[in-house]
């Protein structure tokens, strides 16, 4: 009866920190649905672009992102403390850092751009690729700026102004798409190019909100105390790249296994490249609701794990893992009966929309192994044991979902549908592991639990 209460409190927390994370994501999946909508009745050649744009953007996105990750369990174990000035300074070294890191993407990105025709895509694709991979380029620093500010944001608990910055940042977006994509009022018809112009813009944007937020409003005063008296130091911006570095590589594996398959889709042909694309926003709803409630599972380990209460860092990963299952199964039962119709929602192609329906199952197959690898790859984050998931990444995502992806959609000729069976088989065995590494490094800690209250 005691843990079953204990375990009520945790579902409480975990929900009021998590919901307006998922929340903010949800606002980013309806962008990235709308999106997909308006560029796919524009243009079906500019859905395929946007496609593989997108992937290969998704893959730096997610590395910076996962990078920033590193900010979380320093920030959730100082606040924890009550070592707030402290939690000011772990920010701006993570600005520096990050925005280091967003330089250096640009220029991999970059590389690749003068590259792109080699990667084996439809050549009448390239005149819209061009110009979109451009203005994406130039939004990356501004992510990884925001990203810092988020990160930290969530790590001191406060994730309602995040979800209200990123929905709003959100509706610009859309709207900048509806006046660039289809030349409304005025505006010039741009289509795809006009897509990326409005993702710039309201990128710029939201960072600029939350520095007005931080530097201008009484909420982050304490904080902004430590930011403006501590300095950047090498320290610090060292521990964030010892924390930041594996979270990013495993990050960047895992969306490696979506976006290399992304280019092996693009051999298949145009209407294989489309289908790619719609099924990548249907099932980044999922991973993004899944990955909410992840991200408040590290945020709880984190603050146990600055007080060296191992029960209650246990408690707070399993109740975090109950809730995105329960998630799941509400989301699976959802996509499984209106598989048949959610092709039609982004494109007028019966011939895209029926493909879409038989990679709906592949898809489903890998709900519960993503589940549990972002319970536990956020519950790892939480206690700063990174270095691991590099290597589980490494096995699970390039030695075995890439392979695996090409054996069946090439060797044994399952087309797109072989592409997509290489998913389940990486992120399974990914979550397993990733479970199993977490208990076993919470099994040697030898502190005493300090207390059952939660805050």
């Amino acid at each position: 009866m005691k843990q079953a209460i204990n375990y009520k409190r945790h579902y409480k927390e975990l929900i009021y920190l998590g919901v307006p994370i998922i929340i903010g994501q949800i606002g980013t999946i309806i962008l990235g649905f709308a999106d997909t909508m308006m560029i796919g009745h524009h243009s079906a050649n500019e859905l395929s672009a946007a496609g593989f744009v997108n992937n290969l953007f998704n893959l730096a996105i997610i590395f910076g992102l996962g990078f920033s990750y590193g900010l979380t369990p320093i920030v959730g174990s100082l606040f924890g403390k009550g070592a707030d000035k402290e939690a000011g300074e772990a920010l701006k070294n993570s600005l520096v850092a990050n925005l280091l890191i967003g330089l250096l993407l640009c220029v991999i990105m970059g590389g690749v751009y003068l590259n792109i025709e080699h990667l084996g895509q439809p050549e009448e694709l390239l005149p819209l690729i061009k110009p979109y991979y451009l203005i994406l380029l130039t939004s990356l620093p501004f992510v990884m700026l925001f990203n810092a500010f988020k990160q930290f944001s969530d790590g001191i608990t406060d994730t309602r102004t995040p979800m209200w910055i990123l929905l709003g940042g959100n509706v610009l977006n859309i709207i900048g798409n509806y006046l660039l994509i289809y030349g409304k009022l005025g505006f010039p018809e741009w289509g795809l190019t006009g897509g990326g112009l409005s993702t710039l813009f309201a990128r710029i944007m939201m960072l600029v909100v939350f520095c007005f937020l931080f530097f201008r409003t009484s909420r982050y005063h304490t904080f902004k105390e430590g930011f403006m008296q501590l300095f950047v130091n090498r320290k610090s911006i060292l521990h964030l790249n010892k924390l930041g570095w594996p979270i990013a590589l495993q990050m960047g594996m895992e969306t490696a296994s979506f976006s290399l398959c992304a280019i092996m889709i693009g051999w298949l042909g145009t209407t294989a490249l489309a289908s790619h694309q719609v099924m990548c926003t249907i099932s980044t709803l999922c991973f993004m609701i899944y990955y909410g409630m992840g991200a408040a599972i590290a945020i709880r380990v984190s603050y146990f794990y600055g007080q060296e209460d191992t029960e209650n860092i246990r408690r707070a990963a399993n109740a975090g893992f109950h809730l995105i299952l329960i998630s799941g199964v509400f989301l699976c039962t959802l996509i499984f009966f209106s598989r048949y119709q959610l092709g039609s929602w982004f494109t007028d192609s019966d011939e895209v929309s029926s493909m879409v329906a038989t990679l709906i199952i592949p898809m489903l197959l890998y709900q519960f192994g993503d589940g549990l690898q972002i319970s536990f790859a956020n519950a790892l984050r939480g206690i700063s044991n990174v270095k691991p998931m590099m290597y589980i990444a490494f096995v699970a995502y390039i030695l075995l979902s890439l392979p695996t992806s090409y054996l069946f959609g090439f060797v044994f000729d399952w087309g797109i549908t072989g592409v997509w069976m290489g998913f389940p088989v990486g992120l399974t065995s990914a979550g397993i592991a990733f479970y199993y590494c977490f208990y076993k490094k919470t099994k040697g800690y030898t502190w005493q639990t300090t207390s059952n209250q939660l805050r």
